[in-house]
C-alpha cells in the first residue's frame, strides 16, 4: 500500500510539473505570436507608408506651385495620418550638420563648412521608436574650394614671412 501511496505522490509531482512546463510553453507562445502579429502590422504598415510618401512629397510640391486651399486642407490631412502611425519628419535643414544615421548625400557642394547642409532635397521619415522609413536626402558642403585654400595658404605665408 505504501509503495502505491508513494508511486502515487510521484506520478502527481510529475503531472503537476508537466502541467507547468505546458502552461509556460502556452504562456510564451501566446507571447511570442502577439509580438509577430504587432511586428507583421507595424511592418506592413510601413510598407504602405513607404509607397506612400512619394505621393506626399507630389502634393507639397504642387502646393508650393499653386498655393491651393483646398491642397493645403488634404496636406494637413495626410500630416495627421502620418502622425497618427507614429511616423514623425527626420529634422534636417540648411546649416545644420549631417548626420549620417538619419541622411543620406546626394551631392557634395565646394565651398561652405564642410559637414554641413547646404539643401534638403528629399524629406525624410521615421516611426517614433526611431525605425527610419527613408533617409532625408541633402546636398552638403564639402568644404573651401581650391582658390580659397591656396588664399589662405598666400595669407598665413603673408604673415609668417
Amino acid at each position: 500500500m505504501k509503495k502505491d501511496k508513494i508511486k502515487n505522490k510521484e506520478i502527481v509531482a510529475e503531472l503537476k510539473g508537466q502541467l507547468a512546463r505546458a502552461l509556460a510553453d502556452y504562456d510564451n507562445l501566446r507571447k511570442r505570436t502577439e509580438e509577430e502579429r504587432q511586428a507583421l502590422y507595424k511592418y506592413s504598415s510601413q510598407r504602405i507608408i513607404a509607397r506612400f510618401l512619394p505621393l506626399f512629397d507630389m502634393f507639397e510640391a504642387a502646393q508650393n506651385h499653386i498655393n491651393d486651399s483646398g491642397l493645403a486642407i488634404a496636406i494637413k490631412e495626410c500630416r495627421d495620418l502620418l502622425k497618427e502611425e507614429g511616423v514623425n519628419e527626420i529634422q534636417a535643414g540648411e546649416g545644420e550638420q549631417f548626420d549620417e544615421n538619419t541622411q543620406d548625400v546626394v551631392e557634395v557642394v565646394e565651398g561652405g563648412q564642410k559637414g554641413k547642409i547646404k539643401e534638403v532635397v528629399l524629406k525624410g521619415y521615421k516611426y517614433s521608436d526611431g525605425y527610419i522609413i527613408r533617409h532625408a536626402k541633402v546636398k552638403v558642403y564639402g568644404g573651401l574650394t581650391e582658390k580659397q585654400k591656396d588664399e589662405n595658404i598666400k595669407k598665413e605665408e603673408k604673415n609668417n614671412g
